[in-house]
């Protein structure tokens, strides 16, 4: 049987919780309405665990809705060594105030040193919370000493999920 998780990070929330839970279905579905309850003032019932149940994501899924929205980052580096250095620095800085959910650095196979970043936010106010946060805007100065030229930006709304 797959693993499940919850991220209250997925659920609208005034809290901004963090709090991920992760294990077999049902012990998932139980600890998330206890949590629902407890942190969040819901009440316990049908409709909770419903809301709960469709919020449920396989372990190691990287989920994007509808209304998500995700920064399309292109950049040229001959080392990639020093921009996951720099993006793991960016990680550990930020800890709980960052709003992204899921990053993937894919590198380009028709242009040699060519890679171009995914990152996933649950909309755009998160991102641009993201993008202006101290942490964030040192990274990007820094990020010039890994990378050659300029990065190139493309702001994506998420309009449709395909399932394949």
């Amino acid at each position: 049987m797959a693993r499940t998780t919850m991220d209250c990070r997925a659920m609208p929330s005034e809290k901004n919780c963090t709090v991920q839970i992760s294990g077999e279905e049902d012990e998932v579905l139980e600890l998330a309405a206890q949590h629902a309850v407890s942190a969040h003032g819901h009440t316990d019932g049908p409709a909770l665990r419903d809301g709960l149940r469709a919020a449920l994501r396989e372990e190691g899924e990287m989920p994007v809705e509808p209304g998500a929205f995700l920064q399309l980052i292109e950049f040229h580096a001959r080392d990639l060594d020093g921009f996951r250095a720099l993006a793991g620095e960016w990680r550990d800085r930020m800890g709980r105030e960052t709003t992204a959910r899921w990053g993937i650095v894919a590198a380009d196979r028709d242009r040699a040193d060519t890679y171009v970043e995914i990152v996933a936010f649950p909309d755009h106010a998160a991102a641009m919370r993201n993008s202006e946060h101290p942490v964030t805007a040192d990274f990007a100065k820094r990020m010039h000493e890994v990378t050659q030229g300029e990065a190139s930006f493309r702001n994506l709304d998420v309009a449709e999920i395909l399932r394949m």
